[in-house]
C-alpha cells in the first residue's frame, strides 16, 4: 500500500502523558476515507514505524487525529511522538487499515481502558451518527489521565458514556459482571486497552456466556513473555531453499534481515500483523495477539517478529 505524506497541523496535550496529533495532507487534498476502528502506520523519526488508531469522526477526510500515550517502557515510538514530532513536521503514513471493524448490531457495548479509548471513541462517534443503541464505558487511573474527557462530555452522545476512575469511590467503578450479564444475540461488545484490561473484559464476558463472535478486541501492546526457555531452531525459506539458524536471543525477523531476506515489520510485538507469513512445514510457537485461537490452531501462518518454533525446522512461504 502506497504511503501518504502529511503535515502535523496540531499537537495537543490531552491528559497526563497523552498527546494528540492532527494530520492533514500537505497538498490540501482529501485523505483516503476510513471506517471506525481503523489505524494508520506512522513513520517516526529514527526509522520507527508504529500503528495508531484514528479517533476523529470517520466521515472526515480533511484530517486524521491520533492519540499517543508516552509509555515508560517505550521502545522509541511514543517518545518520538512526544519529544521529537512538532507542529509543521512532515511525516509519511500508510492509508488507513481496519482489523477492528464495527458490525451492524441491535445494541453495542464499548469498553475503553486508558489510551485504548482512541478507536472506541471513533466507534462511539459513528454509532451516535447512525442513531444506534450503544453504551460506552471509559476506565482510567484518574481524571487527569482521562484523555478527551471534555470533548466527550460536550458531545451529542455524552449521556451514553460512563467514566470510571481507579482513584475514585467504589460507587463509580466499573461493575463489569452486571453490564455483561444475560448476553443477547443482537448485542456486540468491543474492548480496547492494556492487555490485562482486555483479558478481564473478554474473560468476564465469556464466563457470562457471550458468543465469541460477538466479542471484538484490539490490543495496544503485547504482554510480557517468559523467554528463559527459548532455544535455537532452523528457518528455511521456501523460495530459495536457504536455511538459517535462529538463536535463542534473536527473533526470526532479525535473523532474516541479517541475511538479506526482507519481511515487513512494524510493531515487533505480534500485535499489528504486518509481518504475517504462511507456514508450509513445522509447528510455530505462537506469541502474537493478532491471530485468533482458531488461526493459531491451524498453524499455517505466524508472526515471525515475536513467535518462535516448537519444531526443529520451520519452512516459511517467503
Amino acid at each position: 500500500m502506497s504511503q501518504l505524506t502529511v503535515k502535523v497541523v496540531n499537537k495537543v496535550l490531552e491528559a497526563v502523558d497523552i498527546v494528540s496529533l492532527e494530520l492533514a495532507s500537505v497538498d490540501g487534498k482529501q485523505l483516503p476515507p476510513f471506517s471506525a476502528g481503523a489505524h494508520i502506520d506512522i513513520h517516526l523519526p529514527g526509522g520507527i514505524v508504529r500503528q495508531y488508531s484514528l479517533l476523529n469522526d470517520s466521515a472526515e477526510q480533511h484530517r486524521y487525529i491520533v492519540g499517543v500515550l508516552k509509555d515508560p517502557e517505550s521502545r522509541g515510538g511514543s517518545v518520538a511522538v512526544h519529544d521529537k514530532v512538532n507542529v509543521g513536521d512532515v511525516l509519511e503514513i500508510s492509508a488507513p487499515k481496519n482489523h477492528f471493524e464495527l458490525v451492524h448490531a441491535k445494541r453495542t457495548l464499548l469498553f475503553a481502558g486508558g489510551i485504548g479509548v482512541t478507536p472506541i471513541l471513533c466507534m462511539a462517534r459513528r454509532l451516535s451518527q447512525t442513531n444506534a443503541d450503544f453504551e460506552m464505558h471509559y476506565c482510567t487511573r484518574s481524571p487527569d489521565r482521562t484523555a478527551f474527557e471534555k470533548d466527550i462530555k460536550a458531545s451529542t452522545f455524552a449521556d451514553r458514556v460512563h467514566f470510571h476512575y481507579d482513584s475514585g469511590d467504589e460507587a463509580q467503578k466499573l461493575n463489569l459482571k452486571s453490564l455483561v450479564a444475560g448476553p443477547q444475540d443482537g448485542t456486540h461488545l468491543y474492548v480496547c486497552g492494556p492487555t490485562g484490561f482486555i483479558d478481564y473484559v473478554v474473560n468476564t464476558a465469556k464466563e457470562a456466556g457471550w458468543a465469541a463472535g460477538n466479542v471484538h478486541l484490539e490490543y495496544f501492546g503485547a504482554a510480557e513473555v517468559d523467554t528463559s526457555g527459548d532455544t535455537s531452531f532452523e528457518v528455511k525459506i521456501a523460495s530459495t531453499g536457504k536455511s538459517f539458524t535462529v538463536p535463542a536471543d534473536k527473533s526470526i525477523t532479525q535473523v532474516l534481515d541479517e541475511n538479506g531476506v526482507f519481511v515487513p515489520v512494524s510493531c515487533e510485538e505480534g500485535v499489528c500483523g504486518t509481518c504475517l507469513v504462511r507456514v508450509l512445514e513445522g509447528e510455530p510457537e505462537h506469541r502474537d495477539l493478532y491471530l485468533t485461537d482458531a488461526e493459531h490452531a491451524a498453524n499455517d501462518q505466524m508472526t515471525p517478529c515475536c513467535s518462535r518454533s516448537k519444531s526443529p525446522v520451520l519452512v516459511l512461504d517467503i
